[in-house]
C-alpha cells in the first residue's frame, strides 16, 4: 500500500524545477547567446549560453541592449506575496565605453541610456529604476522594492513574471597609423545564479485551497453589501406594512 509519506515524496519528485515551490522562490536569468532571453526558478539550464554570460562588443558606435527575461515555461501557479515582504534582485553586469549623456566625458550625445531594470507582472509594470552609479568594468547591481496591494497576487500565466534590462552604450575607438584612439564599448550580463530575482512568496500560496481559488469564491449571502441590502429591504417592507395597517384603522 502507498503511504502518505510516499505520496508526498512522489509529488515532490514530479514538481517542475522551473516553477516556484515552497523551497525555491528565486528566479534566474538565461540567454541562448543569440536572440532568446528567458527566466525560471531552476538554478541551471542546458539551453543557456555555455559561457555563462551574454556579451556584446562594438569598437565604434552604439550597443543597444533590450533584454526581456520572460519566465519560460509560463508560471503555472497562483502566487500570494507576504504583506510586508520585499522583492530583491541582484544582477552582475559589465559596462565599458560611455553611456552617460551630457557629461562631456565621452562620445555620448543624447544617444545613450543608463542601465534600466523593469519588472512586470504580466502586462503590468510593478517596478522600474534607472541606475546612475554604474562603473567601468564589472558591477554587482542590487535592487529591491516592497510588496504593495496592487501586486500581492500573481495569477499564473496571466501574471507571468518578466524582467526587462535596457541600456545604450557607445564606443569611439578608431585605429590609426600610429595606434588606436578612443575606447570600445561592451556590455555583459552574467546568467544563472549570478543574475537572480527573489520573490517574497507567502507559504499560503502552496495550499490546495489557494491554488483552487476557493478564497475568491463566496456565496451571495457572504458577498459584501448583501447583509446591508437585505436589512434595507426588510426595513422597507416593515414600513410599508405598518403604513397599510394605519390606513385600514382610519
Amino acid at each position: 500500500p502507498v503511504q502518505a509519506g510516499d505520496v508526498n515524496v512522489q509529488q515532490t519528485q514530479e514538481e517542475d524545477p522551473k516553477q516556484p515551490n515552497a523551497n525555491n522562490t528565486t528566479m534566474y536569468m538565461y540567454h541562448d547567446g543569440f536572440a532568446d532571453a528567458w527566466s525560471h526558478f531552476n538554478t541551471n539550464d542546458t539551453e543557456s549560453a555555455e559561457e555563462g554570460e551574454l556579451r556584446e562588443e562594438k569598437d565604434n558606435g552604439i550597443i543597444d541592449i533590450n533584454l526581456r527575461f520572460r519566465m519560460k515555461p509560463d508560471l503555472d501557479k497562483r502566487l500570494l506575496m507576504t504583506a510586508d515582504g520585499e522583492f530583491r534582485g541582484n544582477f552582475k553586469i559589465t559596462a565599458e565605453g560611455d553611456w552617460t549623456n551630457g557629461d562631456n566625458n565621452g562620445p555620448c550625445n543624447n544617444d545613450c541610456e543608463n542601465l534600466n531594470i523593469t519588472v512586470f507582472r504580466g502586462g503590468a509594470e510593478v517596478y522600474t529604476n534607472q541606475f546612475t552609479g554604474i562603473q567601468q568594468g564589472e558591477n554587482s547591481v542590487p535592487f529591491a522594492f516592497a510588496v504593495t496591494e496592487d501586486h500581492m497576487e500573481w495569477d499564473g500565466r496571466d501574471d507571468n513574471p518578466i524582467i526587462e534590462v535596457t541600456m545604450k552604450l557607445k564606443g569611439d575607438y578608431q585605429q590609426g597609423w600610429l595606434g588606436g584612439t578612443g575606447n570600445p564599448a561592451a556590455f555583459a550580463i552574467k546568467l544563472g545564479e549570478q543574475s537572480r530575482f527573489e520573490m517574497p512568496i507567502s507559504e499560503d500560496s502552496w495550499s490546495e485551497e489557494f491554488q483552487a481559488g476557493e478564497d475568491m469564491m463566496m456565496d451571495d449571502e457572504d458577498a459584501p453589501g448583501f447583509t446591508l441590502v437585505a436589512a434595507s429591504a426588510a426595513l422597507g417592507m416593515a414600513l410599508f406594512m405598518n403604513k397599510g395597517r394605519e390606513e385600514d384603522e382610519e
